[in-house]
C-alpha cells in the first residue's frame, strides 16, 4: 500500500492533512467548536467575531438549492471576550486553532487582535475583510486604500501570523492591487474566496425571495468553485512565496481539494458543504482526497501542490 504524506503547513503551523472548517458555519458556539475538534476537520477555525456579541440579520437568514446555499447572517457570535474563555478549551484536540476576526472598524479589530494576540492557544488570526452581509456596511476588501490602512495598522498590534480573508475579485486590476497591498504588509496567509456578495435567489411557486434580510440579497456560496480557484491562482502568481493561501467555495469531494491545491492551495476551508452536512463531511473529503491521489500515483501534496499545466 502506498504511504501517503498529507501534512501541510499555514504560516508555520503544521496541519495533519489540508482539510478544515470555514469560519461561518457551525462553529460559533463552544459546543459547535469542539465538534470541529473530535472531528477529521485538521483546523479548528471559529466564527468571526466582533466586540460585542451579535444575533446577526433576521430569520430565514439561510435557503440551500440545488448546488449551493444563499445566505446574509449578519456575524452572529458571542463576542471576542467569549471566544477569550473558549479558546484555551480546545487545545486538548492537538490541532491548530484559528480566531477570525471582523470588527466594525480598525479600532475595533485592533482591540480583539491585540488580546488574541495574548492567548498562547491561539495559532493563526484570520481578519475577515470580505463579509457581505453586515447591513449598512460594505466589504473592506472592494476599498483597497482603506484595506491597506486597515491591515497596516492590525499589523503592529498583531504578535501571531496574521491572515486575510478576502472576497472574491474578477478584474485583475484587482488582483495586481491587492496582492501588492498584501506583499507590503505583514500579512502571512491569505484565504480565498468568501462568499459572492450580493446574490438573489427566487422561489417560482412562490414568487418572492427566500431569505428575509437585506430584501432576498445574500452571499452565495457552493456553485462558486471556478471563481474560488481563479483567485488562489491568480494570488499564487501574484504574493510572495512565504505567503501561504487556503482556498474556499463549492468543495463538495476530494476532487475539489485536488484541484485548489493543483491551483496554488496550500489547504483547503469547508464552508457550504459543511453547512448543508455535519462534521462527517471532513472525513468523507479526507478519505476521497486520499483515493484521488493514491488513483494519480502521487504520495505527498509538493508532488502536484501549484502545478496546474496550461495549455
Amino acid at each position: 500500500m502506498i504511504k501517503l504524506n498529507l501534512k501541510t503547513s499555514i504560516a508555520g503551523k503544521d496541519f495533519e492533512h489540508p482539510i478544515f472548517n470555514a469560519s461561518g458555519p457551525k462553529c460559533i458556539t463552544r459546543e459547535e467548536l469542539e465538534e470541529i475538534g473530535v472531528s477529521r476537520s485538521a483546523g479548528i477555525m471559529a466564527k468571526s467575531c466582533t466586540i460585542k456579541p451579535r444575533d446577526g440579520n433576521p430569520s430565514p437568514r439561510h435557503f440551500d438549492f440545488c448546488g449551493g446555499a444563499i445566505g446574509s447572517y449578519g456575524l452572529p457570535n458571542l463576542g471576542y471576550k467569549k471566544y477569550l474563555e473558549i479558546f484555551p478549551q480546545l487545545k486538548s484536540y492537538c490541532k491548530p486553532i484559528i480566531a477570525s476576526v471582523s470588527g466594525m472598524s480598525i479600532e475595533e479589530n485592533q482591540t480583539i487582535i491585540s488580546e488574541f494576540s495574548k492567548v498562547s492557544e491561539i495559532d493563526l488570526i484570520e481578519l475577515n475583510i470580505s463579509c457581505p452581509n453586515i447591513i449598512g456596511k460594505p466589504q473592506v476588501g472592494y476599498d483597497f486604500d482603506y484595506s491597506k490602512k486597515m491591515i497596516a495598522e492590525i499589523g503592529k498590534v498583531c504578535k501571531k501570523p496574521l491572515g486575510l480573508k478576502l472576497p472574491p475579485y474578477f478584474d485583475f486590476a484587482h488582483f495586481n492591487t491587492m496582492a501588492k497591498i498584501i506583499n507590503n504588509s505583514k500579512v502571512s496567509f491569505v484565504t480565498c474566496i468568501n462568499s459572492v456578495g450580493n446574490g438573489l435567489y427566487v422561489d417560482f411557486e412562490n414568487e418572492c425571495t427566500v431569505i428575509k434580510p437585506k430584501k432576498g440579497f445574500g452571499g452565495v456560496g457552493g456553485i462558486i468553485k471556478p471563481f474560488g480557484l481563479a483567485n488562489v491562482r491568480k494570488f499564487r502568481e501574484l504574493l510572495r512565496d512565504d505567503i501561504n493561501i487556503v482556498g474556499v467555495g463549492g468543495i463538495f469531494t476530494g476532487k475539489d481539494v485536488f484541484e485548489y491545491l493543483l491551483c496554488g492551495a496550500d489547504a483547503v476551508q469547508i464552508g457550504t458543504a459543511f453547512m448543508q452536512s455535519n462534521t462527517q463531511i471532513f472525513e468523507k473529503l479526507l478519505l476521497e482526497f486520499k483515493q484521488v491521489i493514491q488513483d494519480k500515483e502521487y504520495t505527498r501534496l509538493s508532488q502536484f501542490k501549484n502545478k496546474l499545466k496550461e495549455i
